[in-house]
């Protein structure tokens, strides 16, 4: 068994490959396992581990898979071939063969795609509260988004920032109600709803934000120091495009079983199309998808 990437689902997969004693080889591109967990300030929805920092998590699932004797290999796969019954994965420097792969190559963050984003990425434009909150101590920034992270976010920045805009297009948070009530209870965060960002702007580093209401079309520029983005994410599939079945936004399609339309081949974490992107559902998927494995290796 190869498996790509190294965040939850894959780190749970290799976890469960080792117990079934499959020959198992897990191939991840960056430099530290653990994927957007790492990333995160504080998890308390992990069963038995409430409020542990995200970073500390995603090198417990590593430790835990390297205690069982897993194979890493560090590069980046650059290319796929599916339609036999030996798989190769092509790196730059390596081809390697399997009998089955787990793709567990998780999820991006959605940019907002406004002018400025990208100039000014990295000099106040920022998709990692946790990473660079730090930066914007005392500081005014704004928080774009609805749902969990977004949310997340506010909350942290607001123990050390001046003041804390959330910028969100609807009436209403999509985020977990104990979340919302935390947030609800920061008394520097001021919520700007129906709205949307609509330019950033700035040379060596943001001045201001340009915004819209929705419903009434009023525009008006807002001063702050930085933007966080926290608007969703884009599954990192593009290494199986036409390969296999993919929904439009890029998910690949398979069931709770994991099991992809190629034999041999299957989907875990935020990279296959669920209902729930969540660290736990993600390494559910990894037991899965290896389950699902050994069936096919047990009948081929």
């Amino acid at each position: 068994m190869i498996i790509i990437g190294s965040g939850p689902a894959g780190l749970s997969a290799a976890i469960y490959a080792q117990r079934a004693r499959l020959n198992t080889l897990v191939i991840e591109r960056e430099y530290i396992s653990g994927g957007q967990v790492v990333n995160t300030y504080e998890v308390d929805n992990y069963p038995g581990l409430p409020g542990i920092n995200g970073f500390e998590l995603g090198m417990k699932f590593r430790e835990h898979a390297d205690k069982l004797g897993t194979e890493f290999v560090n590069a980046e796969v650059t290319q796929l071939e599916l339609s036999s019954k030996v798989k190769k994965v092509i790196t730059e420097e390596e081809v390697y063969e399997a009998k089955t792969i787990v793709i567990a190559t998780g999820a991006r963050h959605r940019k907002l795609g406004i002018p400025g984003e990208e100039e000014l990425g990295g000099m106040g434009v920022s998709y990692c509260a946790t990473c660079d909150g730090a930066f914007f101590k005392d500081h005014t920034v704004a928080v774009v988004g609805g749902g969990d992270v977004a949310v997340e976010d506010a909350i942290f920045l607001s123990r050390g920032c001046e003041k804390i805009y959330l910028i969100h297009r609807r009436e209403e948070l999509r985020a977990a109600k104990s979340l919302q009530e935390r947030l609800f209870a920061c008394n520097n965060v001021e919520f700007l709803w129906n709205t949307e960002v609509v330019k950033i702007y700035g040379e060596d580093h943001i001045e201001c934000i340009g915004i819209r209401n929705k419903k009434t079309g009023e525009k008006k520029t807002m001063d702050i120091e930085g933007i966080f983005i926290a608007v969703g994410t884009i599954p990192n599939s593009d290494l199986v495009k036409g390969k296999l079945q993919t929904d439009e936004q890029g998910y690949i399609i398979a069931g709770e079983d994991c099991i992809t339309n190629v034999e041999g081949v299957y989907a875990a974490g935020d990279v296959r199309k669920k209902m729930m992107q969540q660290i736990i559902t993600a390494a559910a998927d990894g037991a899965n998808a290896v389950n699902s494995a050994q069936r096919y290796l047990m009948l081929s």
